[in-house]
């Protein structure tokens, strides 16, 4: 894809942002788009939204477990940005109206402690990086009618980023066993999934390793003080207004997210 083409399609994503309304495919009005092109509409939108004021306070590893790779139609991981503008408290209400089609997933969730540049970073290296981890839900969210996705669709998408809720008490690292750490995700009372950390590129570590080195060739440091997410342990669930989620890790205790309407919202 040449530029112009670039920012056709970053455009209409941001549209979509905009007027609260899905768009097609991306592949297709742009079918030999490839991935490497999906980033550079992704680094397009980023670079408008940083330009607008917001900052990018983190960075997600989506589709690393097998549950979503399935529950999607891909094949590989992806990654995406987190900014401030995502993130919740947990507790308090969520505006399920400012998202078009949510989903909601459990993950354990670093915040590093130090910079972590790939390539060549080493499992050791990553978890001398984190400072803590704590238990998190990921709104996941789609601009791409009804899910509709390819890999190059959600990577472009910015990975289908919505929202992130962090659990508010930090653990170190050592207290929890990442891929054996058990998580029941319930919404409303009711168990929806269960899984261990070990769904995720057989650790949540494993997928903090591959962003590194992943995003170091492209000039992207992992900051010290930024939160990034590794991948849903489960597969993601439906969300709407009135739900409240919780997801319980062993050794982390739990994260609750309420879902809410725009009043609840402005309630509080």
């Amino acid at each position: 894809m040449d530029s112009s083409a670039i920012d056709d399609a970053a455009g209409r994503l941001l549209r979509a942002y905009d007027k609260a309304r899905p768009v097609a495919p991306i592949v297709e009005d742009f079918p030999t788009a490839t991935v490497d092109d999906a980033y550079r509409i992704q680094q397009q939108q980023v670079r408008t939204w940083t330009a607008a004021g917001d900052r990018v306070k983190g960075h997600k590893v989506g589709l690393s477990s097998a549950a979503m790779q399935r529950q999607m139609g891909v094949h590989q991981p992806d990654y995406g940005h987190l900014l401030a503008g995502m993130f919740h408290l947990e507790h308090q209400p969520i505006d399920a109206g400012a998202y078009l089609q949510p989903r909601i997933e459990p993950e354990i969730a670093f915040v590093l402690g130090r910079d972590l540049t790939g390539p060549g970073v080493t499992v050791a290296d990553a978890f001398r990086a984190v400072e803590y981890v704590v238990p998190a839900l990921e709104i996941v969210d789609s601009r791409i009618t009804d899910w509709r996705i390819s890999i190059v669709d959600t990577i472009a998408d910015n990975a289908s980023s919505g929202g992130v809720v962090l659990g508010s008490t930090p653990h170190p690292l050592n207290a929890v066993d990442l891929p054996m750490a058990g998580c029941t995700f319930g919404i409303n009372g009711h168990v929806v999934g269960t899984g261990t950390g070990g769904a995720v590129l057989g650790s949540p570590i494993n997928a903090l390793v591959w962003l590194a080195n992943t995003v170091g060739p492209l000039g992207i440091t992992l900051q010290a003080g930024h939160v990034v997410l590794p991948g849903s342990i489960t597969r993601a669930e439906p969300v709407q207004a009135g739900d409240t989620v919780v997801a319980t890790v062993a050794g982390l205790g739990s994260v609750t997210a309420v879902m809410a309407g725009p009043h609840a919202q402005r309630e509080n």
